[in-house]
């Protein structure tokens, strides 16, 4: 039975158990939850990891992204990056290599990593094409099928599947004249093979065997957003809206599949249009987990994506987002280096976190008035160690000069003012 099954049974399992003990929910609210399909639990069957809850009121969660490209493909230093996200706090990650031997790297990530995995199988399907000295738009429906049933097969929990780029949005997105186009490298190669072959996206036609895969080793599906917006002006359009209807319809199937499901999102939003397009979504998608990329306030920041995607971040978790993929400083420029991943796995917590205060998360308001608390006592080693970074904040607690009042910091000395408040309440 899959982690769903069991839930509609009333089954309160222990990886519910331990759930709900972990993100502060009554393990029967949890389970009531997982049965509707509002709520997540993320694990492949063959994996000896604790479960990714994805969906409210549990804590919203961060993916970091690493991978190979064709310009860098040293996979001791996508390790790195890997162990780098999951210290910083990232609860997933995904493999998106697109160079290298992709089993063998996809193999040692799941042997070091101690959260989920996903991954897009189409760019293993790209890649095996062109060893063959065939075009991806050769690859046949079994074809596509056999990586997804390898990428299941050895372990990976959650896939990115672009099944809702159809013959429908196709002709679509031909209407709409974008000014970015469609930014999503599994959407296109889907959208591409349609316009080539003149044929269904086999994800979408042959829809319900790739549901009984995913069943069998109980991997959760992400529908992949093929139309996502890349840049302001293309955000909110008829592609997109109508790839999510037919998502949405979607999440439906996997549900009486018994195939945990969740949606993913945007892409380039406008600040004034963030919080629409989470509603539009748990609106069109029954409330299913949205997973969002940023979103990207603006166009205009490339080395600062990561505070783009944070400030769009925090409205889209506050207006209903779950999951944010990280962005990070060298989004749109270049494969992200160990620092940047840093970055971008601290920008996207903290906009979690400021989400989850707006949405009353309990956790994540006492964490504030923990650390609010230390600062009035000027406990410093007790804040420090509160910090989403404690690490950085140390190293700046530490340049202070010798000669500097420890109990203080170096911009208010003297004029301190909470000890000046306190002499007043005291």
């Amino acid at each position: 039975m899959t982690r769903v099954q069991n839930a509609k049974a009333g089954i309160i399992t222990d990886e519910i158990k331990r759930a709900s003990a972990l993100e502060g929910i009554p393990p029967e609210k949890l389970c009531s939850l997982i049965a509707e399909g509002t709520v997540v639990l993320v694990k492949n069957r063959l994996r000896s990891i604790e479960p990714l809850v994805i969906g409210s009121p549990s804590r919203i969660k961060i993916n970091a992204n690493i991978g190979t490209s064709s310009s860098h493909s040293e996979i001791s230093d996508e390790i790195e990056k890997m162990n780098v996200a999951i210290n910083h706090g990232a609860d997933a990650i995904m493999d998106l290599s697109t160079s290298g031997d992709l089993a063998a790297i996809r193999k040692e990530i799941l042997k070091q990593c101690s959260v989920a995995v996903g991954t897009v199988p189409l760019y293993e399907m790209a890649t095996k094409a062109r060893g063959e000295g065939k075009s991806v738009l050769q690859i046949t429906a079994d074809d596509m099928f056999a990586v997804i049933e390898d990428h299941c097969r050895q372990g990976v929990d959650f896939l990115t599947l672009h099944c809702g780029v159809i013959q429908q949005t196709v002709s679509r997105f031909k209407e709409v004249k974008r000014l970015a186009g469609a930014t999503s490298r599994g959407g296109t190669i889907i959208m591409e093979w349609i316009h080539c072959n003149k044929k269904e996206n086999p994800l979408y036609e042959q829809y319900d065997r790739l549901l009984d895969i995913l069943a069998e080793y109980d991997v959760a599906v992400s529908l992949g957003d093929g139309f996502r917006p890349g840049a302001l002006y293309d955000a909110t359009d008829r592609v997109q809206i109508e790839e999510l209807i037919i998502l949405g319809d979607l999440v439906k199937r996997a549900r009486d599949k018994n195939v945990g499901v969740f949606v993913e999102g945007p892409g380039h939003v406008p600040l004034n249009q963030v919080a629409a397009n989470m509603q539009i979504q748990k609106t069109l998608c029954d409330n299913a987990p949205f997973y969002v990329l940023g979103p990207l306030v603006t166009d205009v920041s490339p080395g600062y994506d990561h505070i783009s995607a944070a400030i769009g971040g925090a409205v889209a978790g506050m207006a209903g987002a779950d999951f944010l993929c990280y962005v990070t400083p060298a989004e749109h420029l270049r494969l992200p280096s160990i620092d940047d991943v840093r970055e971008g796995v601290i920008a996207s917590r903290i906009a979690a976190h400021a989400a989850d205060i707006a949405r009353g998360n309990p956790h994540a308001i006492e964490w504030d008035h923990s650390i609010s608390r230390a600062k009035v006592d000027l406990d410093w080693e007790r804040m420090l160690s509160l910090c989403i970074d404690p690490q950085k904040a140390r190293s700046y607690r530490q340049s202070l000069p010798p000669s500097e009042d420890s109990s203080l910091c170096s911009m208010c000395g003297e004029f301190c003012a909470i000890r000046r408040s306190k002499s007043v309440t005291s």
